[in-house]
């Protein structure tokens, strides 16, 4: 089981996320990749020491994967509302 893949889930172990869960989004090289925390869902760069890879493994660019296996809930849309000047 090749552990440094997209889509592998993680728990960060240091940094201002530490304690939450991780997906990997891309590989940058073998130290460093970008990942989507559950506290911060834009990509960050992480180092892979700083991970704990889990046997869990989703699809990244799947919306509803990646929030499930976050456990965080689908952000609502944005309701925008018409104004019309007068």
């Amino acid at each position: 089981m090749a552990l440094l893949e997209v889509g592998r889930v993680c728990i960060k172990k240091y940094g201002r996320d530490a304690g939450s869960k991780a997906v990997i989004t891309k590989i940058v090289d073998k130290n460093t990749v970008h990942v989507s925390t559950s506290v911060r869902l834009r990509e960050r760069k992480c180092n892979v020491n700083h991970l704990e890879f889990l046997s869990e493994k989703i699809d990244p660019k799947n919306d509803e994967q990646l929030y499930r296996a976050l456990e965080i809930e689908k952000p609502k849309a944005s309701e925008k509302t018409s104004k019309t000047k007068k």
